[in-house]
């Protein structure tokens, strides 16, 4: 492949690229820039994290999973490019070293530029921000008062990179521009690896050694980064990152939201995708529970050919999806409602920590009575799967403790799920139940959440 994209502010062209080439590979084995470190190789401590600009604006990146065609069009700062060309420090990096924020340093590059993405796009809150960089010499709290003390000063000019024309450059056929153009390679190419942020086929190649050609990527088709809001429905596209969806569900349905704050990292929600993240198929992703709950429709496309099916259905069994060659996962609608729904992530960490049990609830109440019930979990069963014994054992009874001590069989009718070493069996069916449990406390106004509760 060929691409061309703004290395710390000046263009880089690259022909004959190997479409599985990491950012982080290339930039410590070819351009010697070795301040982006290698540390877990898979995304999750931070300390290979670059800044990214495109259209959508800058953010920050993990190197190690970040494949340069993905670069195309784009301008990529390392942290040796966070300086001005007269050596002007960043106020991020200024603010470093005067609270002592570096001990042995290994993790500091990738801390300075998702701060700088932070910065720049006037993002305070540094828990979530940086839950993605990981520091076991400074401890974080230098750094969180460096990220505070700089959050005031002004943006540096030379950090606002002008993105490449590529106006005269043809396009090649494995980076369609639109979802017209996908579906055609597709079609041609119906074993290709589809490729949108990379976060879980990243991992393939670093971690499996696994050859995934052909590749092809979508980050081009903007026409599938989009976010409608009608007044029945919210109709997103694959290609929509996790960071831009939460801010959308924010104001419709901040539980969803407020779960996916704690899904990965920044840089992982910057790159993810709503399509990627349904696509997979894993049974603990943590999305499709919600949408399930929310009875989202999937729009795939094979071809000129479309269907649409509930999103419960897409999920056959583990490693199963209803998904045929050449069709692939197009939009996502998501119906509008009075808002009722409540996500339970369940992790042995706070942040950035794959769940153990995500269960989403919206039920319907009216006079004292549950009218409807759509329950699903994540983490019970090897699909995502919907509680519908228990869903069946509220329909139509009295809101009350005893209604859903009443369900209580009902739970091992829906799911028989494993113990591995995220939790046992009996843990992860308690914590279904306890999670119900909650869920009514809260509809009484109780304060149930641990971040909510104070002595």
């Amino acid at each position: 492949m060929d691409i061309t994209f703004l290395l710390n502010g000046e263009t880089v062209d690259l022909g004959d690229v190997a479409p599985t080439t990491t950012l982080l590979q290339w930039l410590r084995e070819e351009k010697h820039l070795k301040g982006t470190k290698e540390g877990c190789n898979e995304g999750d401590c931070g300390a290979c994290s670059v800044v990214v600009t495109d259209a959508n604006g800058m953010t920050a990146r993990n190197a190690c999973i970040l494949f340069l065609p993905q670069l195309h069009g784009k301008a990529v700062r390392t942290v040796e490019g966070m300086s001005s060309r007269d050596g002007t420090l960043h106020p991020v990096q200024e603010a470093m070293i005067r609270h002592h924020g570096s001990q042995c340093g290994f993790c500091t590059p990738g801390f300075i530029t998702t701060m700088v993405a932070a910065h720049q796009n006037d993002a305070t809150d540094w828990d979530d921000q940086l839950a993605g960089n990981l520091c076991r010499c400074t401890g974080y709290a230098p750094i969180i008062r460096a990220a505070e003390d700089a959050s005031a000063a002004p943006k540096p000019s030379w950090l606002f990179d002008e993105l490449p024309d590529l106006s005269d450059l043809a396009t090649e056929s494995y980076r369609p521009q639109s979802a017209d153009e996908l579906a055609d390679i597709y079609a041609g190419e119906p074993h290709a690896t589809l490729v949108a942020g990379a976060t879980d086929v990243g991992l393939w190649v670093t971690k499996g050694l696994k050859d995934i050609s052909p590749v092809v990527f979508l980050d081009g088709c903007k026409d599938l980064d989009t976010i409608d809001v009608t007044k029945s429905h919210i109709d997103v596209g694959a290609m929509v990152s996790l960071t831009k969806l939460r801010g959308v569900l924010q104001n419709h349905f901040p539980s969803f939201a407020e779960m996916l704050r704690r899904f990965a990292s920044t840089q992982i929600r910057n790159s993810a995708t709503l399509g990627g993240n349904i696509a997979n198929g894993s049974p603990i992703g943590d999305t499709p529970p919600a949408l399930i709950a929310l009875n989202a429709q999937l729009h795939l496309r094979r071809g000129k050919d479309r269907r649409t099916i509930p999103l419960e259905e897409f999920f056959i069994e583990y490693g199963k999806q209803d998904r045929r060659a050449g069709e692939f996962l197009e939009r996502i609608s998501i119906p509008r409602q009075t808002d009722r729904l409540r996500v339970y992530k369940l992790s042995k960490r706070f942040d950035q920590d794959i769940s153990a049990v995500l269960g989403a609830f919206n039920l319907a109440i009216e006079k004292d009575r549950v009218t409807s019930a759509r329950i699903a979990f994540g983490g019970l069963a090897g699909i995502p799967k919907r509680a519908l014994n228990v869903e069946q054992a509220l329909i139509g009874q009295v809101w009350n403790e005893e209604t859903i001590a009443a369900a209580w069989s009902a739970w091992e009718q829906d799911f028989t799920p494993l113990s591995d070493m995220r939790a046992s069996a009996d843990y992860r069916l308690d914590a279904a139940r306890n999670m119900l449990t909650r869920y009514f406390l809260e509809d009484l106004g109780a304060a149930t959440s641990v971040l909510e509760v104070s002595p």
